[in-house]
């Protein structure tokens, strides 16, 4: 659990400041001009006032009331994965009364996707908030807090938006608000994307970014030239955590049954311990971080959560049955490790005669942002989030926008969101029944993710002007 004093970034070492210190002594959009390499006569009236970061300023300030207010009630609203149906009819209805020229729903089930066409021809961006709660009793004391129910692996259990999937949507849902308040000035088209289940779709259904994929969402002549994501984080209130390349972890789930011959607990050399061979596994596999992969590439977890075998005490089992997480922030790293827990698993297990099968499944990709985009895009962040952008170390948490960002090239940052000074109130991580989202964060992610689609749609047009 979290307190207020612990953010992401603690001790992390700031960006170079070189787009700051010239951001605060030069218009905005000359300093995205110069760092993208625009060209003058592109933006003239445009570059010469900074004029559509100032609209973008001015309408987030004046959307805020509204997008708080929605805030709260996704908070109060909550639902799970493929089952997101009021939260769906809310953001369709949103998108409805702002005029957008089209509206899906239904899509991975209970996802919406709305297009904004601009005034001017362009390309198309594309921008992504994720929908569901989790099965987590709200403990935060809030005057909105969930008071939803369910039933969760035959167990009761509260619903509550403890991952911040509620921010995500109000803030989303406030960037349309302000680009179609610009319409007439967007050289192309904005896809909104409101996907469902990013926390795992329910046992024996589909779901998720994969699902809308696999349903066509980025098909032929509809696939946007990129994908701008975020996610809340306990950190300073308003400040932006990015990275190049890996951002947040793969998490494939990993288990290991080791076989051996039952016998009498007097009489070990009369049958195979699938117990002390088990032991011998686990401690090899803390080998296959430490000594068989070169870390200086990226960090990689490998983690054994549990493990069951036997059910009496003068028995040695037949088998025993192991079950973890490997998390990874490198692909080829990934498809390494895989290789090296098949290998140390079988041959630890190999040495006490018993027989190690190993199964991985794969989860969620490396949330991977790609290097030119997020080079690019820094100094918007540094705009968006008034100078409190830094890069920080990897997460390993995992995010399945990383199916977008390796369909085109994408960009996905932190917001953080912690209490303000003096508010004393309990915190906890995502997934805490503590969470809490500081409303004051939000202008910071409807500023950024605004301003990012505007950027690159502008920045495509300037590139097309070129050829």
């Amino acid at each position: 659990m979290l307190n207020k004093s612990t953010t992401l970034a603690e001790s992390e070492p700031k960006r170079p400041c070189t787009a700051r210190s010239i951001g605060r002594s030069v218009k905005p959009l000359l300093v995205l001009g110069f760092l993208l390499g625009w060209g003058a006569a592109t933006f003239s009236s445009h570059a010469e006032e900074g004029a559509f970061l100032t609209k973008i300023s001015a309408a987030t300030d004046a959307q805020m009331p509204g997008i708080i207010e929605l805030r709260h009630w996704f908070h109060e609203h909550p639902e799970l994965g493929n089952r997101e149906f009021n939260t769906a009819q809310r953001v369709k209805d949103e998108l409805t009364a702002l005029g957008f020229d089209e509206v899906r729903e239904g899509v991975a089930h209970t996802g919406v996707v709305g297009i904004l066409r601009g005034g001017l021809p362009g390309k198309r961006v594309a921008l992504r908030a994720d929908m569901d709660g989790l099965p987590v009793t709200e403990k935060t004391g809030l005057p909105f807090a969930s008071k939803v129910t369910t039933t969760w692996n035959d167990q009761p259990a509260g619903v509550m938006h403890a991952c911040g999937h509620d921010a995500h949507m109000a803030i989303l849902i406030g960037v349309a608000r302000v680009l179609a308040s610009m319409r007439a000035e967007i050289p192309g088209e904005v896809m909104f994307i409101f996907q469902p289940a990013e926390e795992g779709a329910p046992p024996g259904e589909e779901g998720g970014a994969e699902l809308m994929l696999k349903e066509g969402l980025f098909k032929a002549g509809a696939k946007p030239g990129a994908v701008f994501g975020l996610h809340v984080f306990p950190g300073e209130t308003g400040s932006i955590m990015y990275r190049p390349n890996g951002f947040m972890a793969a998490a494939d789930y990993l288990e290991i049954d080791v076989q051996g011959v039952q016998t009498h607990g007097s009489m070990p050399w009369a049958g195979i311990d699938p117990i002390t061979a088990s032991a011998q596994v686990i401690t090899s596999l803390q080998t296959v971080v430490s000594r068989q992969l070169d870390i200086t590439t990226a960090p990689a977890v490998v983690t054994i959560g549990t493990i069951d075998g036997g059910n009496r005490n003068n028995i040695i089992p037949e088998k025993v049955s192991m079950t973890g997480t490997i998390r990874t922030l490198d692909p080829g790293m990934r498809d390494k490790v895989h290789e090296l827990i098949r290998n140390t698993a079988t041959h630890a297990a190999a040495t006490m005669n018993a027989k190690a099968d190993v199964m991985i499944d794969l989860g969620y990709p490396v949330t991977f942002n790609d290097p030119q985009l997020t080079r690019e895009m820094a100094p918007v962040l540094d705009w968006a989030s008034k100078g409190r952008a830094n890069v920080v170390n990897p997460i390993l948490g995992a995010e399945d926008f990383s199916y977008f960002a390796y369909e085109t090239p994408g960009l996905f940052f932190g917001l953080g969101v912690l209490p303000d000074e003096g508010d004393d109130r309990t915190i906890g991580a995502n997934h805490s029944p503590y969470f809490f989202v500081n409303d004051r964060a939000l202008p910071s992610g409807v500023r950024a993710l605004s301003a990012l689609a505007m950027t690159w749609l502008l920045s495509a047009e300037a590139s097309s002007a070129r050829k």
